[in-house]
């Protein structure tokens, strides 16, 4: 049985409607998508975030770019006029910025990170042609690599073994957060506290580096006792410390000391005691040895939930790297941790040698690094 259809004067006017606006509209899709493609591609520009996740990966090194690390992207349009970001590191950036007004977001970042961003540029306006042969250089030939390997295992110590465990702290740092007195303790001039620390905002004469020697303070750097308070209840540990830490200052070292005090929030009907006694320690140590050093001060201890600042835990180095060195990428192989807690027989506990492990830092006992 067929089915007969018939053509009424309204369907065919409604059909030629539908075919007149659908024509019409694949048309006019069309001339976009041919004025879209015909677009040059535009002038690449720079912005600069904090990464919101760790997916993202710097096009120069491969290597992933931490969650919250500031991150600078080199925007391009293609020829289809879809805009493109590369994502870079701080260090590994390596095109010319002729203006910070030129970087979107700039305006947005942290002071520091802002400093961080004026030094790139003018290291990459006065040096371009030597950062250039630097970062090809670095891209070792398997010649290479073997024998720096090589003289890895000849050194007496060896950088030890990141504990991924720990490794990747989730700290969200923000300068709105740092404050000028530790809960009720009031902090001398210069010396700051964020969270469960305590830091030494920034100490004349320091310069930041892509070197790190780190040290512990009681036991390592000082003689102290628990049984004795007060600015001036320390002698120097060994008699070659000052001479050895303006030497590693000369040869371009950053120093830092990062040091637990949980008396700074257990004695809380002393706490400024605690914190006057410490901090006026540190101070005078500094002025003994005549070298600005950075400092960092884990006050809390681990309760209920445990201190990420406070050693082993790497919180306070982590701090450091992200927020306080500029930027700069801290290079591993030169960089070390002195420390006492190394957990032998007589230490009072492993501390300081798994705060190097979870940071990845070559690590050394004060009386060996000393020449004791």
């Amino acid at each position: 049985m067929f089915a007969c259809f018939r053509t009424t004067p309204t369907s065919i006017s409604k059909n030629s409607l539908f075919y007149f606006r659908f024509t019409k509209h694949t048309s006019l899709c069309s001339s976009l998508q041919n004025s879209k493609s015909a677009m040059p591609p535009s002038k690449a520009h720079i912005i600069a975030e904090y990464a919101k996740s760790n997916r993202s990966s710097c096009k120069t090194c491969s290597k992933a770019i931490s969650a919250k690390a500031l991150r600078l992207g080199l925007v391009s349009r293609d020829s289809r006029g879809f805009d493109m970001t590369k994502w870079h590191h701080l260090g590994c950036f390596s095109d010319k910025i002729g203006s910070t007004e030129l970087i979107g977001g700039f305006d947005s970042l942290l002071s520091c990170d802002q400093e961080a961003l004026k030094k790139l540029m003018e290291q990459v306006s006065n040096e371009d042609q030597d950062v250039e042969i630097s970062r090809k250089s670095s891209k070792r030939t398997d010649e290479d690599a073997n024998e720096s390997e090589l003289e890895k295992n000849n050194t007496k110590k060896a950088k030890l073994p990141i504990d991924n465990e720990d490794a990747n702290l989730d700290i969200a740092f923000s300068l709105s957060d740092v404050r000028d007195n530790y809960k009720d303790a009031t902090l001398l001039p210069k010396w700051k506290a964020f969270q469960t620390i305590i830091f030494l905002e920034r100490d004349d004469g320091l310069r930041d580096s892509n070197k790190i020697a780190a040290f512990d303070f009681d036991g390592c750097l000082a003689k102290t006792s628990v049984k004795r308070v007060g600015a001036d209840a320390w002698s120097i540990m060994f008699p070659s410390i000052p001479d050895k830490l303006l030497s590693l200052y000369n040869d371009g070292f950053k120093l830092v000391i990062f040091t637990n005090e949980s008396n700074i929030d257990r004695w809380k009907n002393k706490r400024q005691v605690a914190v006057d006694s410490k901090i006026g320690r540190l101070n005078n140590f500094i002025k003994h040895v005549k070298v600005p050093i950075q400092v960092f001060i884990a006050c809390g201890y681990d309760g209920k939930v445990e201190d990420p600042f406070r050693k082993p835990k790497p919180g306070m180095w982590q701090i450091m790297e992200k927020h306080f060195n500029s930027g700069i990428s801290i290079d591993m192989d030169q960089s070390f941790y002195v420390g006492d807690a190394a957990g032998r027989p007589n230490d009072h506990s492993d501390a300081d040698i798994k705060f190097a492990k979870v940071n990845g830092l070559k690590f050394h006992v004060p009386e060996d690094y000393f020449g004791v």
